[in-house]
């Protein structure tokens, strides 16, 4: 079912329409350096192929995970031969973040004197996977997870091959293909194949859950996803939108979270975003980190979805924040100032007599007439915030 040729492509618009830039790759017949960064069934291999197959260039493909040192030399000695017969040779390498930083900058020189054109796919963050030398000798291109039409018209493509008939396989049932492939073309076409070896009759969306079971969320608990969508719960909490607070923390406990991971950044944000506001929400925020250890999945639950939604129904402030960072910078800026004498402790007599703790009353509400901070620290001095 992989497309031969670009106009068979399906989804990733902002990239194959004309005008954009492997649409433009292809039609000019310059095949570039690239890093195509995606989820899984995205197309990523496809369209390093198609760029191959349209250009005229050898397509080379090589897996991270299993190819070694001696079958990167076979390639360039075979690129090399190529060139000097006037063709590009494209090298394809899939999951290019397993290779570990000497077996990336290995490719450098080839990719800087034209012997190879590399493509790489990835599903990590390029950033933080990829060495910069590389990158910047690419062009980093992101893949979108296909959408729901996509998806259904691979979908009845693939039908169409395998003679199913809309009898046999109905819109119900095609619909209910796309939604569980959370964008995955292979998802989907895996589970159409299993489900049509299920059954002989018409494909209902019940053969099609049996065939499916239950889909594994997408999420790397140390990748970017991770912290994507931590990011999306706090800030969805930030907003006071409790139905997308709870959706988010809902994403992360059924992918397999650890709670307390959860229950720590609201015990954060009590104090960071709350605040002053809502004094309370820092005491309920612990209380449900406490419950969390002591109680455990699945029960804790309750207690992550009462606190996620009293905190983000909560009053928001950011005073606590803004003084916190103003008190930082002013003691980054002035780290050894003297403690002034009225505010120093004077246990000997020596101590008083030199003026340690002179004009200092213990009385509530009492200040100084020099104030509590060090000399030339007054209010004017203070950080902007």
């Amino acid at each position: 079912m992989r497309p031969e040729k670009l106009a068979e492509v399906l989804g990733q618009e902002h990239l194959v329409s004309a005008g954009k830039i492997i649409h433009e790759i292809i039609s000019h017949k310059q095949p570039t350096s690239l890093i195509l960064w995606g989820p899984p069934g995205s197309g990523k291999t496809t369209l390093a192929r198609i760029i191959a197959q349209e250009t005229g260039a050898e397509f080379v493909e090589l897996s991270a995970v299993t190819a070694g040192k001696a079958d990167v030399v076979k390639v360039i000695e075979r690129a090399e031969q190529n060139r000097r017969l006037g063709m590009t040779t494209i090298l394809f390498v899939d999951e290019i973040h397993r290779f570990n930083k000497a077996q990336q900058d290995a490719f450098l020189p080839h990719v800087e004197d034209g012997t190879i054109v590399l493509i790489g796919a990835t599903t990590e963050n390029p950033s933080f996977e990829v060495i910069n030398p590389l990158l910047s000798r690419s062009r980093v291109l992101v893949l979108e997870p296909l959408g729901l039409d996509a998806i259904v018209a691979i979908i009845k493509r693939a039908a169409k091959t395998l003679n199913l008939s809309v009898k046999r396989l109905p819109k119900k049932s095609v619909a209910l293909l796309a939604e569980l492939s959370g964008g995955d073309a292979r998802v989907a076409l895996g589970n159409l194949e299993l489900a049509s070896q299920l059954t002989d009759g018409t494909i209902t969306p019940e053969v099609i859950k049996t065939a499916a079971q239950k889909r594994i969320p997408g999420y790397d608990k140390a990748g970017e996803k991770h912290y994507n969508i931590i990011s999306a719960f706090i800030k969805s909490m930030r907003g006071s939108d409790v139905q997308a607070t709870l959706y988010w923390m809902a994403r992360m406990l059924q992918a397999g979270e650890d709670p307390k991971f959860i229950a720590r950044r609201m015990v954060i944000f009590a104090s960071e975003d709350i605040g002053l506001a809502g004094n309370g929400g820092l005491s309920l925020a612990v209380a449900t980190f406490h419950a969390v250890q002591q109680i455990g999945m699945p029960e804790c639950q309750y207690n992550l979805y009462h606190c996620a939604t009293a905190l983000a129904r909560s009053e928001k402030s950011r005073e606590i924040t803004g003084l916190m960072h103003d008190a930082q910078s002013l003691a980054a800026a002035h780290p050894d100032a003297p403690v002034p004498l009225h505010l120093r402790n004077a246990p000997t007599k020596l101590m008083k007599n030199l003026g340690y703790n002179k004009g200092y009353e213990w009385q509530a509400g009492f200040t100084p007439d020099k104030g509590f901070l060090p000399d030339g620290l007054g209010q004017n001095n203070q950080p902007t915030k």
